[in-house]
C-alpha cells in the first residue's frame, strides 16, 4: 500500500558522529572486462578491473563495488578467478554482486577476498536468501541492490512509485521499490545499493526523490546509484537525497574525475567526507 504523507522526514546525522560520507567506484563486469552503458544497454568496454580497482584504491576510494552484470542473464556463477585478483590488490572494502542464488555462493565470493555479497535478481525470486546470508555472515555482509525504474509520477496524497527491476534490468518485478526494500531489511538486510535506471549512465545527476524516499525511510545505509555526474551532485544527494555513500563508474573511468578531486571538491561544501 501507498503511503498518503509525501513529506517523509530527512535522516538526520548528529553532530560530532564522525560519520563521513562514503565515495564507491563501480566495476560492472562482463566477459572478464570492466563495461560502461546507459540505462543498463549500449555496453562498452572501458578497462581491465585489476587495474582499475588499484587505480581508484590509490585515488582515496572508501569502497569497491564489483559487479558481474551478465552473470544472472547468462544463468552463471560470479567469476569468482576475477573477484579474487582485485581482492589481492585491496585493502579497502569489497563487495561483489551477480549470480548469488544460495548461501554457498556467498561463502565461495568471501573466500575469494570479498568483504560484502550483493543480491538482486535472486533474492527477488526467493526473499529468503537475504535472511539466510544475514544468518550465517551477519546484516553487514548482505546489500540488497534495488535497480529502480519511475512508475509513477508523485500526487498531492501519494508517493512517486518505482519498479523493481531483474536480471541485469531486463525484466519488471512486478514489485514496488520502496516496499521491497522494507521487506529486505526486515529479512536482514543490511545496506541498500539504490540504482536509478532512469538516471543510470546519463550524468544527469542522481535521483533525489527516490533516494531520499529511501534513506529517510529506511534504518539501514543508503548508496546511491545512476547519473553522478561533477561534485554538485554528489553535494546534492548527500544533502537533499540523504544518501550515506554514492556510487559512481563513467565519471572515473573515462576520466573527468578521479576519486581525489572530487572528494576535495565536496569537501569545500562542508560535507563529511574522508580524505
Amino acid at each position: 500500500m501507498v503511503s498518503t504523507d509525501v513529506e517523509a522526514p530527512a535522516k538526520k546525522i548528529p553532530a560530532g558522529s564522525g560519520f563521513s560520507h562514503r565515495i564507491i567506484p563501480c566495476l560492472d563486469v562482463a566477459d572478464g572486462r570492466t563495461v560502461k552503458g546507459v540505462k543498463f544497454t549500449s555496453l562498452r568496454d572501458v578497462g581491465d578491473p585489476v587495474e582499475l580497482a588499484i587505480r581508484y584504491q590509490e585515488q582515496g576510494a572508501d569502497e569497491l563495488m564489483f559487479l558481474d552484470i551478465s552473470a544472472s542473464v547468462q544463468g552463471r556463477k560470479t567469476m569468482l578467478d576475477v573477484v579474487r585478483q582485485v581482492a589481492r590488490e585491496l585493502s579497502i572494502p569489497f563487495s561483489v554482486g551477480g549470480g548469488i542464488s544460495q548461501i554457498e555462493d556467498v561463502m565461495r565470493l568471501l573466500e575469494a577476498g570479498a568483504d560484502k555479497v550483493s543480491v538482486n535478481t535472486a533474492a527477488v525470486k526467493r526473499p529468503e536468501l537475504i535472511r539466510e546470508i544475514a544468518d550465517a555472515c551477519g546484516s553487514q555482509c548482505c546489500v540488497l541492490a534495488i535497480d529502480a525504474r519511475r512508475r509513477t509520477e508523485p500526487t498531492q496524497n501519494q508517493y512517486t512509485e518505482w519498479a523493481v527491476l531483474t536480471h541485469g534490468g531486463r525484466q519488471d518485478s512486478g514489485l514496488e521499490a520502496f516496499a521491497w526494500g522494507e521487506e529486505a531489511v526486515k529479512l536482514g538486510a543490511g545496506e541498500i545499493l539504490l540504482t536509478s535506471w532512469d538516471q543510470d549512465g546519463t550524468r544527469a545527476g542522481f535521483d533525489l526523490e527516490l533516494t531520499r524516499r529511501f534513506a529517510s525511510g529506511l534504518p539501514v545505509p543508503v548508496i546511491a546509484s545512476g547519473g553522478a555526474d561533477g561534485p554538485k551532485s554528489f553535494i546534492d544527494v548527500f544533502t537533499s537525497g540523504c544518501a550515506d555513500a554514492a556510487l559512481a563508474a563513467s565519471i572515473f573511468h573515462d576520466g573527468h574525475w578521479t576519486v581525489g578531486d572530487l572528494k576535495e571538491e565536496i569537501a569545500k561544501s562542508g560535507v563529511s567526507i574522508r580524505l
